[in-house]
């Protein structure tokens, strides 16, 4: 892109962040504005970025001023009514979505888009710490900051392979053309902009299609009856030996992590050693093995790369691991990856007390799930539901977490304003597992919390 200035509306955005990371690779003058500083902003800015918390045009930096040598990148996250962006709008600055960029970048090169309501990140990751770590390296714009790398950006200049997350949100999925691709799951979500599942399962069938004919696509196998595609596709799965790729002999070692076999069609790669838990990381395993056999990775650095594999942030993160308390946090927010986050949990410590604090993410997306909602968190032995994280909606008459409070049957339950949640973990002795969940703000609580929890 011949652009000497980009700058960024929301750059702080996982998205948004991991872009400007690469322009900043690039040589370019990157700058940007987000609501509030946050770890992503300030590492942001120790690398070079110029970036202000204010939404006004006095605080831009001259240089992002000059119309003919700046693009100006935002997400859909930002309101249409922000100051800065009408400004660079009516001022005829060239203004693109995240994903049309992404898009620029990824179709340039050997793209390798990952798909689906769930699991995204934890698949992209894998799959970009085994490319890195093999003789083809990888480019990576990943959903979280990975454990092995710090970062949500990873950089192999010489390398063609380049990891992208294909987001459904927004449509933005069909900026990408790439090489191949892989969907892990099509769940009900995002119906604010889709209006039922038949629209998004036809969103996916069009991102499919947009796969490079003389590459490949993967599919979660209960799903690959609904993508209809010429490309080549191979199915995968947990432990369904009809699937192409999958998981046998999968083992619980006594420190929790797991080992396996795969059968990848009719060869099997033994002893498989996964460096980090959860049952459903172990499908998200075979699923990145799919994608980096038909890439031609060899099987000794695909075993070895899984084995170091350290995880993602906020993806089944272990904050605390003693014998007498465990505290994990999740990214999870739809009732899918509740039920998956939960069911590993409880197959790890399946003789403790597993405690859930959960914020929705949405006012569309608690109207829309709210049985399901409360199906997933009844799973747990005990339930803490915080207030809806509303994001980029305005609130909606009658919607609540408690219409999701009222539909959990377990009793042992209670509903709370987050800004007393501290003070009841204070007050509360009984805890041996904790899981916070959802992708609001939670995240801020999560420090605090580990704080009271060790000091007990």
């Amino acid at each position: 892109m011949n652009f000497k200035n980009i700058y960024f509306i929301g750059i702080g955005g996982i998205g948004m962040s991991a872009l400007a990371r690469f322009f900043i690779s690039e040589n370019k003058n990157v700058g940007g504005y987000d609501r509030i500083e946050t770890e992503i902003t300030k590492s942001l800015k120790n690398i070079g970025a110029d970036i202000h918390f204010v939404d006004d045009v006095s605080y831009i930096n001259n240089k992002f001023l000059d119309k003919k040598n700046t693009l100006i990148i935002y997400t859909p996250a930002i309101n249409k009514e922000h100051t800065e962006l009408k400004y660079f709008i009516n001022n005829n600055f060239t203004v693109l979505k995240r994903a049309e960029v992404l898009g620029k970048i990824s179709n340039q090169k050997k793209g390798i888009a990952i798909a689906g309501t769930h699991g995204k990140t934890t698949i992209s990751s894998m799959i970009s710490h085994i490319l890195k770590t093999s003789s083809q390296g990888c480019n990576a714009f990943l959903g979280g900051i990975t454990k092995n790398y710090k970062s949500n950006f990873i950089l192999t200049p010489k390398s063609e392979n380049i990891v992208v997350e294909a987001d459904e949100f927004d449509h933005s999925f069909l900026q990408l053309y790439p090489f191949a691709a892989l969907i892990s799951s099509i769940d009900a979500d995002h119906l604010d902009i889709y209006g039922d599942k038949k629209e998004l399962v036809k969103s996916f069938n069009l991102f499919a299609n947009q796969v490079n004919n003389n590459g490949f696509i993967v599919v979660k196998d209960n799903i690959s009856d609904k993508i209809k595609t010429k490309t080549k596709k191979i199915t995968y799965s947990l432990n369904n030996l009809k699937s192409d790729v999958c998981a046998k002999n999968i083992i619980k070692q006594k420190n929790k992590l797991y080992t396996f076999d795969c059968k990848y069609f009719n060869e099997e790669i033994k002893n498989i050693s996964l460096g980090f838990p959860a049952l459903h990381n172990v499908e998200n395993a075979i699923a990145a093995i799919a994608v980096t056999k038909m890439l031609g990775v060899k099987n000794t650095d695909i075993k070895l790369s899984l084995k170091s594999f350290l995880g993602i942030k906020r993806r089944f993160d272990i904050q605390i691991n003693t014998k007498d308390l465990v505290f994990i946090d999740d990214y999870a927010h739809h009732p899918q990856e509740l039920k998956s986050t939960i069911t590993s949990i409880k197959n790890i410590y399946d003789d403790k007390k597993i405690t859930g604090i959960f914020q929705p993410h949405l006012y569309s997306r608690t109207k829309d799930f709210a049985v399901d909602f409360a199906k997933s968190l009844d799973l747990l032995n005990e339930i803490i539901l915080l207030d809806i994280y509303p994001a980029r909606e305005l609130p909606i008459k009658g919607v609540s977490s408690k219409i999701i409070f009222d539909k959990i049957k377990n009793k042992n339950k209670i509903l709370i304003n987050k800004n007393n949640l501290l003070d009841f973990i204070k007050q509360k002795t009984d805890f041996e597992v904790l899981v916070t969940l959802g992708a609001g703000d939670i995240d801020k609580l999560v420090k605090p919390i580990k704080n009271i929890l060790l000091k007990k």
